[in-house]
């Protein structure tokens, strides 16, 4: 035991030394050899570059629905958020005033018609009577007055005789005269005619109108669609033009969407998309760029675009937020990179490390279509080629080694 300690004291220092010489070594073989990296191959695929916006549903247009009358409000058949069809009754006005009137003006219309009958079946026939016995008075004056004169220029009567036969013949043609006159007014075309005319047009357009605003206390639906909004309760006094409800009609649904303007140049009409409600976002469906507003909003830099729903969707509400990814280019097998990979890929001079040689080179590249995590490289690397992407901190022509 003793020999061995006094063996270990005379020789440990020399097997210290030669440790420390192996680690040295293996130290200066590693800084030669370089880090250890990790590297991806430049490859092929097809890129899809995609422009993201969030929105909200609409349908093309919305209607207020209003009462034409002022009236209290007698029934609200209808809730918001209920879908309805063309014709269904929204709202109903108190109508005991109108349906009177509505009665008096139909009163008023049968008199008036009732005067013009009577003046085409009972007046003008008595006329025609009285015209033809005048028209007789008439002939019979005539005939007298010649026999008067005759007489009186055989001597046989006098001058006042002769006068008083004047008399009666300018009596009788001013009888028929006022008969004919009246006979032409009642007949069609006539004053009175007209006047009775006239008052059966005024009562009708009267009744009318009456009508009209009895139906304007029922308002009904003017197309199928969804009630989004409702302002009006039983026993509302409603004023005329004011708004009760909004009515979303049936139709193509539209996402509208503001697109930053630095992407409007990507932007066209008949573009595709995939979109889903912030609601249910696990159920995608299809759109299409249907508008692309010409303006730029001064505040936000942003352009209105509208697309349409290709497909029914009836998970979709009145100003449900959508979340849009527009398809505006597409590219097939292109060389193709991580854009992770890219050092100042935002900037004017883009480069990764490129291993080459068991050595770490700055290549500058020049980038194409970008589609999500890849991007296209377009010049500076070649199919195949190993980009550095672990570590990132390294020195022109140092000298790697790639991690197994």
């Amino acid at each position: 035991m003793n020999a061995v300690w006094t063996w270990a004291r005379q020789h440990g220092g020399q097997l210290l030394w030669g440790l420390l010489a192996l680690l040295l070594g293996a130290a200066l073989l590693r800084w030669w050899l370089g880090p250890q990296v990790q590297t991806e191959a430049v490859q092929r695929r097809d890129l899809l570059q995609t422009v993201v916006a969030s929105g909200r549903v609409e349908t093309p247009h919305r209607v207020n629905i209003g009462a034409q009358i002022t009236g209290t409000v007698a029934r609200v058949p209808v809730s918001e958020g209920q879908v309805v069809q063309v014709g269904d009754v929204l709202v109903e006005l108190v109508g005991t005033e109108l349906q009177s009137a509505r009665r008096q003006a139909q009163q008023a219309v049968v008199q008036a018609q009732n005067r013009l009958r009577q003046m085409n079946e009972l007046q003008g026939p008595v006329l025609q009577q009285t015209l033809r016995q005048a028209q007789a008075s008439l002939d019979a004056a005539r005939a007298s007055g010649q026999r008067s004169l005759a007489l009186f220029e055989q001597g046989f009567i006098g001058q006042a005789a002769l006068d008083e036969s004047r008399k009666a013949l300018a009596l009788a043609d001013a009888q028929v005269l006022a008969v004919q006159q009246q006979v032409s007014s009642t007949q069609a075309g006539g004053a009175e005619h007209s006047l009775a005319s006239g008052a059966v047009a005024e009562a009708q357009a009267n009744a009318a109108m009456v009508n009209a605003k009895a139906r304007y206390a029922v308002i009904q639906a003017p197309a199928s669609g969804q009630l989004i909004s409702r302002d009006v309760e039983v026993g509302d006094v409603v004023q005329a033009g004011k708004v009760l409800m909004t009515l979303s009609p049936n139709g193509v649904m539209q996402l509208v969407v503001q697109i930053d303007e630095k992407n409007l140049r990507w932007i066209s009409l008949g573009q595709q998309a995939l979109a889903s409600a912030e609601a249910y976002p696990q159920h995608q469906f299809k759109a299409q760029v249907g508008y692309i507003s010409p303006g730029i909003h001064a505040q936000t830099g942003a352009v209105e675009v509208k697309l349409d729903v290709l497909e029914a969707v009836n998970t979709l509400r009145q100003d449900m937020t959508v979340s849009v990814d527009l398809w505006v280019a597409r590219k097939p097998q292109v060389l193709a990179l991580q854009a992770i990979h890219v050092n100042d890929i935002g900037g004017a001079s883009p480069w990764v490390w490129l291993l080459q040689a068991g050595h770490a080179l700055r290549r500058p590249v020049r980038l194409g279509l970008r589609g999500g995590a890849w991007v296209e490289v377009l010049d500076g690397l070649r199919e195949g080629d190993a980009v550095i992407t672990l570590p990132n901190a390294l020195r022109e022509g140092q000298r790697v080694r790639v991690q197994p």
